[in-house]
């Protein structure tokens, strides 16, 4: 009997299982980079993967957890940027500033930031994830409480053991267009087309009318 256990076990021991559940959060942020022309391994679909279903709902969580922590760090680093400084490292005036008052409030204030990006590479083991996670993911769900991905099932099983495939993605992403439906004729269409050309002469005549009217009051 399962008691109290909550996740799946997936058919692996639990250092397997967190192992995979890193690496497939870290490769859903992964998509999510800006990709060049000599990028060797350029992502199909940015900020999508695709796995089986179990596995989908079971990364879900994690990822929803690193984008709150994410979200939770960006008002501290606000903050923090306000009060930093421009100058290049090592110069005069940053090392007046590094020795002042104000690197002491900066340091305040940036500490709770740092604490939350280490919290994430700890639970996704890829500081290049994590950067992604910070920089662009978090910005983009900086309005958003909860439900910043979804699973959407495929309909052609995976081959050789026809196991269920879905696709885990962020929820921003537009990939259905919407077409906008058309009232259908019934068959009315003949008579709607028809419906200009007899309105056609009439117009024709009362300017013709109109024309002849001007003609006699000029003479």
């Amino acid at each position: 009997m399962r008691h109290r256990r909550r996740s799946r076990r997936l058919g692996r021991s639990s250092s397997h299982r967190r192992a995979m559940l890193k690496n497939l959060a870290s490769a859903l942020f992964l998509t999510a980079r800006e990709t060049d022309e000599f990028d060797p391994n350029p992502p199909k679909v940015a900020g999508r993967i695709i796995t089986t279903q179990a596995k989908a709902k079971e990364v879900r969580s994690l990822v929803e957890k690193c984008i709150t922590i994410a979200r939770k760090a960006m008002k501290h680093q606000q903050a923090a940027d306000k009060l930093g400084t421009s100058a290049e490292r090592n110069s005069e005036e940053w090392k007046k500033w590094r020795n002042g008052e104000a690197w002491q409030a900066w340091n305040a204030a940036v500490a709770p930031a740092v604490n939350l990006r280490r919290r994430a590479i700890q639970m996704l083991g890829d500081k290049q994830a994590v950067t992604i996670l910070f920089d662009i993911i978090a910005p983009r769900f900086a309005d958003r409480d909860g439900g910043y991905t979804r699973v959407l099932t495929l309909a052609t099983p995976r081959l050789g053991d026809a196991g269920v495939r879905s696709i885990l993605e962020f929820s921003d992403i537009n990939v259905r267009a919407v077409a906008k439906s058309q009232k259908p004729s019934f068959g009315g269409g003949d008579a709607a087309e028809s419906a200009p050309a007899e309105e056609a002469p009439a117009a024709e005549e009362v300017s013709a009318e109109a024309t002849s009217d001007e003609a006699e009051k000029q003479e």
